[in-house]
């Protein structure tokens, strides 16, 4: 369950660093529910390192998210 969770966690911190391109912020909005999919998949290991890259992921996403308003 862990390395999935890395790997999902993975997949969107690449997608959530794509989306601070300007104009590309909208991206977040589909990173927040795979960092969400990833936490909860992580919670279900023994192991927290896959808990604590989607955590980072989603303070990203959501921190370009309230900068950019909700939308850029």
């Amino acid at each position: 369950m862990n390395v999935i969770s890395v790997f999902i966690g993975l997949i969107a911190l690449i997608l959530a660093l794509v989306g601070f391109i300007p104009l590309l912020g909208w991206l977040n909005w589909l990173v927040i529910p795979g960092a969400i999919v990833g936490l909860v998949v992580g919670l279900m290991s023994d192991k927290d390192t896959g808990r604590n890259i989607n955590l980072v992921v989603l303070a990203l996403a959501a921190i370009r998210l309230f900068i950019g308003g909700g939308i850029f």
